[in-house]
């Protein structure tokens, strides 16, 4: 591979690209990442990104190794040595180098890591695709809203899930589900009411999320933000997740029960149809 990877400062070839294994983010997942979708070689929703990406850092008292003007500097570098045009830059920020100790020492300096990943985002087969999810209990620490790099149960849950022959799964907390393993869960009802989970420590404020919410506002749609039991979505005339590099994805089939006539129906491709349209200008 010839990508250019960035660590603190410095600019390497993939191969030569290495972190210390004394950084707390290898030791402890100790750290937080953010990342951003590229489209036409631009960087999309990059406020919401950067807000999202100073709420989780203060939440862990991080702190931003360098400027916010300087990271987008940074970004636009790395679309531009990779040759991007679509795909997405992964942005991590670890506490830092220190001996192993559970108590978090004060003195570290965070180390910041990026890189790129080319994707076929607009592909038709991958914007129409169907998701078939299952439900599983939601094990995952109690801190969600915070954008770390703990993912081991995500992506565990994700993996026996594609092993099962699913393609995803949504978590469930009390009886009510709260996100997928790397997306947020929307239903539409039968009264065409958009629902999704309320913000909270239980799921991320995902970007994409907010985004949809604003398309679905312009659209005139009814807005529930609220839990929502397994049995409500299984009744549901749609169903969809988004994410940064999903975008909006419909979900056809939950636990096997096949959600209103296993295609993606109208509401959904009505939102994608306009979130598309506002992230391409």
């Amino acid at each position: 591979m010839d990508r250019s990877v960035y660590i603190n400062g410095k600019f390497f070839p993939e191969a030569e690209a290495k972190i210390s294994v004394f950084d707390r983010g290898f030791l402890f997942a100790d750290g937080v990442y953010e990342v951003t979708t590229v489209l036409d070689g631009k960087l999309v929703d990059w406020d919401g990104h950067m807000e999202r990406l100073k709420q989780s850092l203060n939440k862990v008292s991080m702190t931003l190794p360098v400027k916010a003007e300087e990271l987008n500097t940074i970004h636009l570098d790395l679309i531009k040595r990779n040759n991007i045009s679509e795909g997405l830059v992964y942005m991590q920020v670890s506490r830092g180098i220190a001996d192993r100790d559970f108590i978090i020492p004060s003195s570290t300096v965070e180390s910041l890591v990026m890189f790129t990943q080319k994707l076929d985002l607009l592909d038709s087969a991958r914007l129409n695709r169907g998701l078939r999810v299952i439900t599983v209990p939601d094990i995952r620490w109690g801190r969600c809203d915070i954008k770390t790099v703990q993912l081991m149960a995500s992506s565990l849950i994700k993996t026996d899930a594609k092993n099962k022959g699913y393609d995803d799964a949504w978590l469930v907390k009390d009886g009510y589900i709260t996100e997928g393993t790397s997306s947020n869960a929307f239903i539409i009802s039968s009264e065409k009411k958009l629902i999704t989970r309320c913000l909270g420590s239980e799921i991320l404020a995902g970007v994409t999320r907010s985004a949809i919410l604003e398309a679905a506002t312009a659209l005139g749609l009814i807005i529930e933000e609220r839990p929502f039991s397994v049995e409500e979505a299984q009744l549901a005339a749609e169903a969809f997740i988004t994410s940064s590099t999903s975008f909006i994805t419909s979900v056809v089939e939950i636990n096997g029960r096949i959600i209103g006539n296993h295609e993606i129906e109208s509401i959904t491709k009505e939102l994608r149809r306009l979130y598309l349209k506002n992230i391409q200008k």
